[in-house]
């Protein structure tokens, strides 16, 4: 069992489980009722995201030190406490079930689902 990290819209992996969407906003122009029937995803979990202040300097982030002060502001957020709760129950859900989180970003090493992977990491996660 494990929680695969993945770019949301992208076609699923066998065995993969439910996808959790891990993003500040919704598709655009996706019926809400089309959202996992198009690959978006199964749930949607805002509360993992970025803060849109901080979503912004991850997509400004144009070198190693400017990403290197969005990933540290990112973890902050995830510090807090309905974060910190939300990342020890996925780890744990991890040992028992596949499922996968992500986001829409094309890339996952200028995108917050690597900081999110490390996090999980951190917090037990078994983690494809």
């Amino acid at each position: 069992m494990v929680v695969r990290i993945v770019k949301l819209g992208s076609p699923r992996a066998e065995g993969e489980g439910p996808r959790i969407g891990t993003v500040r906003r919704p598709p655009r122009g996706v019926p809400k009722a089309e959202f996992a029937s198009q690959n978006w995803y199964d749930s949607w979990f805002p509360n993992l995201a970025p803060s849109v202040e901080t979503m912004k300097l991850g997509q400004e982030a144009g070198t190693p030190a400017q990403w290197a002060a969005f990933a540290k502001k990112y973890r902050a957020e995830m510090a807090e406490p309905d974060a910190r709760h939300a990342l020890e129950l996925l780890a744990l859900l991890s040992h028992s079930s596949n499922f996968s989180v992500g986001c829409y970003c094309e890339h996952e090493a200028h995108c917050h689902r690597s900081v999110l992977r490390a996090l999980l990491a951190e917090h037990g996660a078994r983690v494809a």
